[in-house]
């Protein structure tokens, strides 16, 4: 097996002061990379700031006989990103790749979250992966080559109760991905998405009080974990992450999940469902209820990669529904 190298290539990774950026930084590194360690240093829930958490880590990049340089700006604002993208190009001269994962969790009931909690979450992990895209996919496409991998959460792909800022803003970040993936295919730039599974400082922010949910509680208790005892830690993770921003890797448009050794591709499918009659009256409210079994059937589904891919899949289930 060939190792996979990333020498000569210049990568970004946010949030690489602790936990999962800190890995991939040093994985990158290790193989050859050349890093920008950003992290403004603050506490699993957002507070304070330091420098010391990015400073580490370049220099045990530098101990190992790589190159890295440290960023403190914050993500979440344009000059921030800005900024980042820009030690980048002062220091290495390009950008080749750019994971954003920096983040961190402010858990509370739906029902209760302020302001300052949604707006703060949405602020680092929707708007600061806007904020720093930009400038680096600006880079990239001058260069015509880049790898985007985006930290998604299978909070919002799936559920997670208390969570919903959260869910919210990376499930944000799925429909940021598709589009980068789609504008970058001209242009020799990929995205991905990853869900990554750890227990990371940030399990620190979760409060226990989900478990008021009956449904929810009942999922966490009921769930089997024979294949996770001493599986779901950070650097089962790095794996797959480092292979998404490989330049031997040329998928994009995807999601991939990550969760206790099992590394899969995670689909976002439409079902056949039911076409109503040709003609331009739409159908009533009675006839969705009387067909509601034929469109919620997942026995044929189709993956749609654009908007406009839907209307091909609508043809041909209406063809199968013998319709035209």
């Amino acid at each position: 097996m060939t190792d996979l190298r990333f020498d000569g290539r210049v990568a970004i990774v946010t949030g690489a002061g602790n936990g999962l950026g800190r890995d991939y930084a040093l994985e990158l590194a290790r193989r050859g990379a050349k890093v920008v360690v950003n992290d403004l240093g603050g506490s699993g829930s957002g507070q304070g700031e330091s420098h010391n958490a990015a400073d580490l880590v370049v220099q045990e990049i530098r101990d190992a006989g790589g190159e890295a340089v440290a960023n403190y700006d914050s993500v979440s604002t344009r000059q921030g990103g800005a900024a980042i993208v820009q030690t980048a190009l002062d220091a290495f001269g390009k950008v080749d790749i750019c994971i954003n994962n920096a983040g961190f969790l402010r858990n509370a009931r739906f029902e209760d979250l302020t302001d300052e909690q949604i707006d703060a979450i949405i602020d680092v992990h929707l708007k600061g992966a806007i904020y720093v895209a930009q400038p680096a996919y600006k880079a990239m496409r001058r260069n015509g080559y880049g790898r985007f991998l985006f930290t998604g959460s299978a909070s919002a792909m799936f559920g997670h109760a208390w969570q919903a800022n959260y869910a919210a803003a990376k499930g944000g970040l799925i429909g940021l991905s598709h589009i980068v993936a789609i504008e970058g295919s001209a242009y020799g730039i990929t995205s991905n998405l990853l869900l990554p599974t750890a227990q990371s400082r940030l399990a620190a922010e979760m409060d226990a009080g989900f478990m008021e949910i009956p449904a929810f509680a009942e999922a966490v208790q009921g769930a089997d974990y024979a294949a996770s005892e001493g599986r779901v830690e950070v650097p089962f993770n790095t794996p797959l992450a480092v292979y998404l921003v490989s330049e031997q890797c040329t998928s994009t448009h995807g999601i991939y999940s990550q969760n206790s050794g099992r590394y899969a591709k995670v689909r976002i499918c439409a079902a056949d469902g039911w076409v109503a009659p040709m003609g331009v009256t739409p159908p009533a409210v009675e006839d969705i209820a009387a067909h509601w079994s034929s469109i919620t059937d997942g026995a044929i589904a189709h993956e749609p990669l654009t908007v406009y891919d839907e209307f091909t899949a609508v043809a041909k289930a209406a063809r199968r529904q013998g319709l035209i």
